[in-house]
Formats: structure tokens, C-alpha cells, sequence
């Protein structure tokens, strides 16, 4: 695979188009919105195309026809040269023969290494429906007592395996370009719902509850205060998962979306 160059992001954006899933992390790397890796099989004229965002996630999509691309997808994903050092959650694009090559990759692999295989699950797009939110809001009490808009210092402090700082540059640019709610019990964040990513109208939300907090509703508050905020200025929220989270997808549900398509979600290691 080939890093293509930055000045050359623009050609991954028209093929990305026609991939008909959530793909809103991987427009932030080839926009620059954040910095990522982008692999293509030709450097001129690129039709094959591997997006890496910083947080962990990929996605895989365009022409399956180079052999030498194959290969070398088989090296990256067993990443039997060490080329990645942390974990990835790959995704393909559903159009297209990269399904069944991934998953023959992916079984190959996994049969001869038992100890170190790869992870096959399987990641949830959502659409969100108005009315279902509405019904739910009436049925709901909100929690906690202090629902704030995100400051830039708790964005600086904010931690958890799903941080807004894992998807904006700076503080900066999130309070310029995103929008988060903070749910504080005793003067600490407790929940946090961000943008993860905004373009046009649509905005995708990203949630970190503190484990301590776990279990007492603040997800669906915060929540439910970045979707008021989406409809109060005529956006559309974006939510997508892992089906095996479930707690993700059942707040999802309970927050108004509606799964629509499901897709191969491919756990790689960094052993």
C-alpha cells in the first residue's frame, strides 16, 4: 500500500461518495479536519483507497483489481511487519468484492493464529427519527443537576477511551467548528456528548460516560441536549457502533435512531 500525499486527498473524495454507509470520520482525514493516513494503490491516479483516522478506525473502499494491493492489505491487516502499533477497527465499504477478500484475509490468519486472531464483529449505521425522540423525551426525566455547554477546559481534561480530543486537532478548532454537554455531579464531569465530526447538516455524536457514573442515566441526558441543540439549528444527529456495544446501540434506540445497515467490523491487533 502507498501513503498517498497529502496535497492528494482531494482523490479519495469522489470515490468516497459513492460509498453508501456513515463515513464521516474518514471525510474528517481526507478533508484535514484531523490528522490520519490515507493508503491508495496508485500514487498518480488512485482508485483503491485505505483511511485511517487517529482514533483506531479505517475504512476500505474502491477497486479491488491490483493484485500488489492485496498483498499487501494482508501484510497491514496481520500486520506481520509490525507496520501498526496500536489496535484498528476496520470497516469496508458494503458495495464491491472487498468483503469476501477481507474475510478470506481474515480467515486465513485467524486459522493459524489462534492465539493472536483478528476480531470479527460487525458495526450498526443508525438514522434518526424525530417523532421516536419526541416520544421518548415525554416518557424521561432528565438526570442529574448540571447540564452545561462543553468549556475548553474540561475539553482539555476530558478522558476516557472516547475523548473528544480523539477526533478535533485542538481546542480550538472544537470550539470553533464543534459543540459538546456536560453532565457534572459534584462539580465533576460525569458524561460528556460531543460532535465527533460536523459537515453540512448533519453532525455525528460521540458519548464518554466516567465509569463511576455508569448506570445512572447521564448518557441519555447529555445526550438528548446535543440532539435539542441538532434540531434546534436544523441538523441532523449521526450515530453509528459496534453492534456488539450494547450499550451504545440500546441508547441509541432509546434516543429516537433506527438501525439501517449493518457491516463487517474487523477488530486488527498490533500484537
Amino acid at each position: 500500500m502507498i501513503t498517498l500525499e497529502i496535497n492528494d486527498y482531494h482523490k479519495a473524495i469522489l470515490p468516497l461518495s459513492h460509498v453508501n454507509i456513515n463515513t464521516l470520520f474518514a471525510e474528517a482525514v481526507i478533508l484535514q479536519r484531523i490528522s490520519g493516513t490515507i493508503y491508495v494503490d496508485c500514487e498518480k491516479d488512485p482508485s483503491t483507497f485505505y483511511v485511517v483516522h487517529p482514533y483506531g478506525m479505517s475504512l476500505l473502499y474502491g477497486d479491488t483489481d491490483n493484485e500488489y494491493f492485496h498483498y499487501a492489505l494482508l501484510e497491514y491487516i496481520t500486520n506481520s511487519k509490525q507496520i501498526r502499533h496500536k489496535p484498528e477497527w476496520l470497516q469496508i465499504a458494503p458495495e464491491g468484492a472487498w468483503t469476501s477478500k477481507v474475510e478470506s484475509m481474515v480467515n486465513s490468519h485467524n486459522c493459524a493464529n489462534h492465539q493472536n486472531p483478528i476480531i470479527k464483529q460487525q458495526r450498526v449505521n443508525f438514522i434518526f427519527n424525530k417523532e421516536s425522540y419526541h416520544q421518548s423525551k415525554e416518557h424521561y426525566h432528565s438526570q442529574g443537576t448540571c447540564i452545561m455547554q462543553t468549556t475548553k477546559e474540561q475539553f482539555l481534561s476530558l478522558t476516557g477511551s472516547v475523548s473528544p480530543r480523539c477526533f478535533w486537532s485542538n481546542a480550538d478548532q472544537f470550539l470553533a467548528e464543534g459543540i459538546a454537554y456536560s453532565l457534572l455531579d459534584n462539580e465533576e464531569v460525569a458524561s460528556t456528548a460531543f460532535s465527533a465530526y460536523r459537515k453540512g447538516h448533519q453532525l455525528e455524536i460521540g458519548i464518554e460516560t466516567s465509569e463511576a457514573y455508569r448506570g445512572k442515566g447521564y448518557a441519555y441526558s447529555v445526550c438528548s441536549a446535543l440532539i435539542d441543540y441538532c434540531l434546534k439549528n436544523e441538523l441532523e444527529p449521526v450515530w453509528a457502533c459496534r453492534l456488539e456495544n450494547e450499550g451504545s446501540y440500546k441508547l441509541a434506540l432509546r434516543l429516537g435512531f433506527t438501525p439501517t445497515t449493518t457491516i463487517p467490523n474487523f477488530g486488527l491487533a498490533y500484537f
